[in-house]
């Protein structure tokens, strides 16, 4: 007959036989599957299979609690450093089509338009993003802007270079009228002069304008 400690170590044997199969077992499953997995993802990039979306997508995944700050969009380039004073000459409107070339005088005083073209000194310089407006006299250097239309080019050359605009549409309105002023959203050069052409005297009831967009610049 067996005794009492001849059981206790045959069942200690059996407990340590079970546990070592156990662990065998689960490290060969184990060992497969991660092998399994691994030469998966081996052959589908050696083959090309990996879809690059599901890719991209796992990375920002990972990085999307980083933010970047967006770049600050680019200033504006100063063109004028030294802004012109009432009565200097700024430049030259040239105009094609009638084949004049005109001097363009900084304010809209009677001064400044018995000698050119007035700049408005509210309005923003030639080249410049906004409205840059410009007056004459119609029986002086506007004579002939009558014959200028749309589709035709307003070349302006004044020390930051050479701003070419080409007109977009022509307008007749009340003298009084001061929405040609106004500021617009991209580069724009505004012509006035009395109309209609053929008036006698120093008030016209009107004002003949061209609105032209910039189209280069050099």
């Amino acid at each position: 007959m067996r005794t009492k400690s001849n059981k206790g170590a045959g069942r200690k044997k059996m407990i340590l036989s079970v546990l070592a199969l156990s662990m065998i077992a689960f490290g060969l499953w184990f060992s497969g599957t991660n092998a399994a997995t691994f030469l998966k993802g081996y052959l589908l990039f050696k083959t090309g299979q990996v879809n690059e979306t599901e890719v991209s997508a796992k990375t920002a995944t990972s990085t999307e609690a980083i933010s970047l700050p967006e770049e600050d969009e680019e200033e504006d380039e100063v063109l004028y450093p030294v802004r012109p004073v009432i009565g200097e000459n700024i430049g030259d409107l040239k105009i094609p089509v009638i084949g004049a070339t005109l001097p363009i005088f900084h304010g809209t005083d009677e001064d400044e338009l018995l000698k050119g073209v007035g700049h408005f000194a509210d309005s923003v310089l030639p080249g410049e993003k906004d409205n840059t407006v410009l007056s004459g006299h119609m029986d002086t250097v506007f004579r002939e802007l009558g014959e200028v239309g749309k589709g035709d080019l307003l070349i302006v050359e004044t020390s930051a270079g050479k701003f070419t605009y080409k007109v977009r549409k022509t307008r007749i309105v009340d003298a009084d009228d001061r929405t040609v002023i106004v500021p617009k959203p991209k580069a724009t050069l505004t012509v006035s002069t009395c109309y209609p052409f053929d008036f006698i005297g120093s008030d016209a009831p009107e004002r003949f304008i061209l609105i032209a967009d910039l189209i280069s610049k050099e």
